[in-house]
């Protein structure tokens, strides 16, 4: 002991450490009170700053508070398995007292999705994420899921979409997270998608429409549409007409969006300034992959903005994004340059979780 007092290591250099005998506990509601076993003794106040605090936000991702037979509340990691009466939020604690909001920003191009909704309680929400069997789309889903939420995952790939689940239900066995079939390059199967959902009587606060196709060869769907431009675009926006009377019951509602940086390289105006409805699915011989793929991108904004200025009185806005630089999702698995482009820059993109936040933070 007399070495720590020399070296200067007895005391600490927080005031927020408790005196001898003392516990920090919490309420149900969240509210910080001291423990004196001393003196046998409870009180809101810290015993050497006076100042009453409470936890900041909600429990993370896989934790679930409970009450023991006499009462007391006890905390259930499900991911670790393992039971303890500290509240894991102890750590997060906040003055009760109002802050002057600060503009420093809080997030950056390396915070993750998990980072993004810490303290978000996004229980009783609904939200289809489409393509969410792999990718950004699992990210956000799995994200989602892991905050409360029902989620569905709409995907061409029932097989891959039930494995997407899987995974979601081993990190937190209480998730909801559903598939259903949905493929883009088929309006009938939109129409049936939309169909389903509406026959569970659920309703819908968001709607990401993030599948999409890159550097596809040309090929028609069976509704003899070019595929990059009906399931970038077109499916999607099929989609929203079909789901938009469930989404204004279920005000205040959003539909997410994912396009892409690259809708400033292309254009679907011919030279007297009036759309080009060729442009959009054109003949074999017109068609460039990545062309067709920028062009439906442009369309994805396009709508997203008329979308908003259309619904948003009526409580459902509409966001488009980009999702930041790509490090390895699939969406280039038909063309080996790309995905030789994609791996040499691996180290200097973000990694998939990060990709999700910005589809987080539109929400």
């Amino acid at each position: 002991m007399a070495a720590l007092q020399y070296a200067g290591l007895d005391d600490t250099d927080s005031e927020d450490e408790l005196p001898s005998g003392w516990e920090e506990r919490t309420t149900k509601d969240g509210w910080v009170y001291y423990a004196n076993h001393e003196e046998l003794k409870t009180q809101w106040e810290h015993p050497k700053t006076g100042k009453r605090r409470r936890v900041a936000g909600d429990l993370p991702y896989g934790w679930e508070q409970e009450t023991d037979d006499s009462g007391q509340v006890f905390f259930v990691d499900h991911i670790n398995k393992r039971t303890t009466y500290l509240d894991p939020r102890l750590a997060f604690t906040v003055e009760d007292c109002p802050e002057k909001p600060s503009s420093r920003q809080r997030y950056d191009g390396n915070s993750s999705a998990m980072e993004i909704l810490q303290g978000r309680d996004l229980t009783g929400k609904v939200i289809i994420v489409t393509g969410a069997n792999s990718g950004i789309g699992f990210e956000a889903a799995k994200s989602f899921a892991l905050h409360g939420a029902h989620v569905i995952l709409a995907c061409r790939n029932r097989t891959r979409a039930g494995e997407a689940t899987r995974l979601i239900l081993e990190e937190w066995h209480k998730a909801k997270v559903e598939a259903m079939t949905l493929d883009l390059a088929s309006l009938r199967s939109v129409q049936e998608f939309a169909e389903a959902f509406k026959s569970k009587n659920l309703p819908l606060h968001m709607l990401i429409c993030n599948a999409a196709l890159l550097a596809q060869p040309w090929h028609l769907t069976e509704d003899g549409l070019e595929s990059t431009f009906q399931v970038c675009h077109l499916g999607h926006f099929y989609l929203v007409q079909l789901l938009q009377e469930v989404l204004r019951r279920s005000a205040p509602a959003r539909v997410i969006v994912v396009s892409s940086e690259s809708h400033r390289f292309t254009n679907i105006v011919d030279s007297s300034g009036k759309v080009n409805l060729n442009l959009l699915s054109p003949p074999k011989k017109e068609y460039w992959s990545m062309l067709a793929y920028n062009r439906a991108k442009l369309c994805n904004i396009l709508f997203s903005n008329e979308l908003n200025r259309r619904l948003s009185p009526h409580g459902v806005t509409s966001n488009a994004l980009h999702p930041g630089n790509v490090m390895y999702t699939s969406i280039h698995r038909s063309w080996w340059l790309l995905s030789i482009v994609f791996y040499l820059s691996r180290p200097f993109t973000k990694s998939m979780n990060c990709l999700s936040v910005a589809g987080d933070q539109a929400l």
